[in-house]
């Protein structure tokens, strides 16, 4: 084993269970989630990034589940045009009693919000990232994550029938 596929190896250890979750939060099922997580470090031992600071290398695989998640949810969006469109089972019985109604509820306002609106709200609440670093994950400046986290977070209290904070 090279030490490039160790590094990789150690990294997918050490991140594994925050980035399924981040994915299933994203694309709604935990096995759509793994296939995109296995995927990304797949594709990175054929074609690791060269980045030897461990946060930048975090940084790109954040960025990549990101954009696997996209892909999943663009092919479910074409394939959902051309069908009659339902719910998809997202929980299992047991994940359903496991988890109480007020984060069902959640869950529903959360998947309710636009694409980009979604993706700051996982990372940074449910990876519980800083502005900086979901900027990096989502290309995006800090400036927007803060601004569209507002918006995001007014949109989840009215959705839920709270007050904005």
């Amino acid at each position: 084993m090279t030490p490039r596929t160790r590094d990789l190896v150690a990294l997918y250890t050490a991140h594994k269970v925050a980035l399924i979750r981040t994915a299933v939060l994203l694309v709604g099922d935990e096995a759509t989630a793994e296939d995109i997580v296995q995927d990304v470090f797949l594709r990175m031992q054929d074609r690791a990034p060269r980045l030897d600071d461990e946060a930048k290398l975090l940084a790109y695989v954040r960025a990549s589940v990101l954009n696997g998640c996209r892909m999943v949810l663009r092919r479910r969006r074409m394939v959902w045009r051309q069908t009659q469109p339902h719910e998809p089972p997202v929980w299992s019985a047991e994940s359903a009693v496991i988890l109480g109604e007020d984060r069902r509820a959640v869950l529903r306002a959360l998947r309710g919000l636009p694409r980009r609106q979604r993706e700051a709200v996982v990372l940074r609440y449910y990876l519980d990232l800083s502005d900086e670093e979901v900027a990096a994950a989502m290309g995006i400046r800090p400036g927007t994550v803060r601004s569209t986290m507002a918006r995001a977070l007014a949109s989840l209290a009215r959705e839920l029938g709270e007050e904005a904070r």
